[in-house]
């Protein structure tokens, strides 16, 4: 685990990394490495899954990753990994959250599959305070995978679960009462996790773990699913499908990333259609800081925007080993500059 006090190591690390020439090639699979890692999730065995980072709306370096541990409940890190808070509500399995200035709080939501209910987390945008605001029974057993939009002044959840369904949910956390209502539901073949809302081009990209990736016009009356790559394909995905997450760039330009577990592998397509694969990576050891490998990855998630170190927004992944497999397992931060100069991709304007 990366002390506190080389933060600022590995900041600079981040800095310089993004300048190298070229890339380290293990086995014909592109390497980066991790430039921070929070403590572990508290918990042996399998624990942490799912990340999503929160900024600080007038001090990024006060921003926060929250990271689930799915044997007690919501963990909360300062961006030099140490631990800030930890609520333990229940069996969590992702989490995601939104951000809107045009309230005192922003709002995570979480699969809670103890309660079976979509778990809602506050956060106030004036402290960082990470507070339970309740939870929304789904009526389902066991959802599974979560993912979190806003439009239109409403907070939406995605919700997948392990006999293929996925779920759109409207969630109100306005006082005095929390309340869901269930706004559309479709039937994929077999188990999904990881999914991304993509407000700007109205789209929910959703990951089926034994088949690939797939993609809905939420908007649309019905929900239909177009796959947009397979396991076994040429981009190099394979099972498990896990994580799902987006490099958000303007006008809808950016990246689709995602966990291809099985290989300790992560496949990077364009957001916008036919989404071309750009190539994958690993993450191996930083020995200079003390950083293991990332292994197994279940769930991840990608900020476009600049945070202390780095300029171009970074890439939170769950590692299912630090160092071995089930032993403290954390979440590893690599810097977004790396992977763009890994992968040789064309530098965006963020979002």
């Amino acid at each position: 685990m990366l002390r506190p006090s080389l933060f600022a190591a590995a900041t600079s690390f981040a800095l310089i990394a993004g300048c190298a020439s070229a890339p380290p090639v293990i086995d014909g699979q592109v390497i980066v490495t991790a430039t921070m890692e929070t403590a572990p999730a508290g918990a042996r065995g399998d624990a942490a899954d799912d990340p999503a980072l929160w900024l600080h709306p007038q001090d990024a370096a006060k921003s926060l990753i929250l990271g689930t541990n799915k044997q007690e409940g919501l963990v909360v890190y300062n961006l030099d990994g140490s631990e800030a808070a930890r609520l333990p509500i229940g069996l969590i399995n992702n989490v995601d959250l939104r951000q809107s200035a045009d309230r005192p709080y922003d709002v995570a939501v979480a699969s809670n599959d103890q309660v079976n209910a979509i778990s809602v987390f506050l956060v106030d945008r004036a402290t960082g305070a990470v507070s339970h605001r309740g939870d929304v029974p789904t009526g389902r057993l066991e959802p599974y995978g979560i993912c979190s939009g806003r439009e239109g002044g409403r907070d939406l959840a995605g919700v997948t679960y392990k006999d293929g369904t996925v779920e759109i949910w409207a969630v109100s956390e306005s006082p005095p009462e929390l309340t869901g209502e269930l706004l559309k539901t479709v039937k994929l073949a077999t188990q999904l996790e990881g999914c991304v809302f993509d407000e700007v081009q109205g789209l929910l990209f959703v990951g089926e773990e034994n088949q690939g990736l797939w993609k809905m016009a939420y908007r649309d009356a019905a929900l239909v699913p177009e796959q947009i790559d397979v396991v076994g394909g040429a981009a190099g995905l394979v099972a498990d499908v896990e994580g799902v997450s987006l490099w958000r760039g303007r006008d809808g330009a950016g990246w689709i990333v995602v966990s291809a577990q099985s290989a300790n592998r992560f496949v990077v397509y364009d957001r916008k259609a036919p989404h071309t694969p750009m190539g994958s990576f690993s993450i191996g050891e930083n020995a200079a800081l003390g950083i293991d490998a990332v292994t197994h990855t279940d769930g991840l998630d990608v900020f476009s925007g600049a945070l202390p170190g780095y300029p171009r927004g970074i890439l939170t992944v769950q590692d299912d080993g630090n160092p071995k497999s089930g032993q403290d397992q954390n979440f590893k931060v690599i810097s977004w500059a790396d992977i763009e100069q890994a992968l040789g991709l064309p530098v965006l304007e963020a979002e």
